[in-house]
């Protein structure tokens, strides 16, 4: 009898120091946890999302001969920009191609259907766009140069471009200018690359995006 009271007490006392043990255990682990989740969110590093509303994408392509030009808007469907001291460090954005206008906002007409037609963006296939950005450095104030990865239907390049960022009371504002050369992303038409004879029916191969971006906490 004393030896099964001995082994009894025995087992008690071990189950009190385990799950006396267990629990400050894992209380302490999901006190970790939250930690982990404010310093992410609220710590030096502060995710800031995308005004789709107040951001938007201006659009310029040019005749390679003449004053001949287009202009219009697409908009960024969403993102998100990385802040840490106050300084962007990071980010990515969303660009929903079937929101190509006109200068007019127009969305149905032979220049925008033909700009979603696979001899330009093939918008059915691609129909996001995306930017990711990788490296910000500064040049003076609010003058930054973004580094970052540009995929257009569906081929990443990478891209660097100047622009002017402020981070004011919980508000991001970034404005910027983004030339690329439409042909490394497979947009060809009517290029005096890959096209002969064309003569003023060239379209430049550059072109032109002012970036508009609104974020908020």
């Amino acid at each position: 009898m004393n030896n099964k009271l001995s082994i009894t007490y025995l087992i008690l006392i071990i189950s009190s120091l385990f799950f006396g043990c267990r629990g400050p255990v894992k209380e302490e682990n999901k006190n970790n946890a939250f930690a982990g989740y404010l310093s992410l969110h609220f710590g030096n590093e502060k995710y800031f999302i995308i005004d789709t509303k107040e951001s938007v994408v201006t659009w310029k392509g040019s005749m390679l001969i003449g004053p001949n030009s287009h202009t219009g808007y697409v908009y960024i469907s969403k993102g998100e920009l990385m802040i840490e001291n106050g300084q962007l460090v990071g980010g990515t954005a969303e660009v929903d191609m079937n929101t190509i206008e006109d200068e007019n906002h127009g969305r149905d007409n032979g220049l925008i259907n033909h700009l979603k037609d696979p001899d330009f963006f093939d918008v059915k296939k691609f129909p996001i766009s995306t930017i990711a950005i990788t490296k910000v450095a500064s040049i003076n104030g609010e003058n930054k140069k973004v580094t970052g990865n540009l995929t257009i239907k569906g081929i990443t390049h990478p891209v660097t471009f100047p622009a002017k960022i402020e981070v004011k009371d919980g508000i991001v504002k970034m404005n910027a200018k983004l030339i690329i050369d439409r042909t490394k992303w497979d947009v060809r038409y009517n290029s005096g690359k890959f096209y002969d004879n064309l003569a003023d029916e060239t379209i430049s191969d550059s072109i032109e995006f002012h970036i508009k971006i609104v974020a908020k906490k």
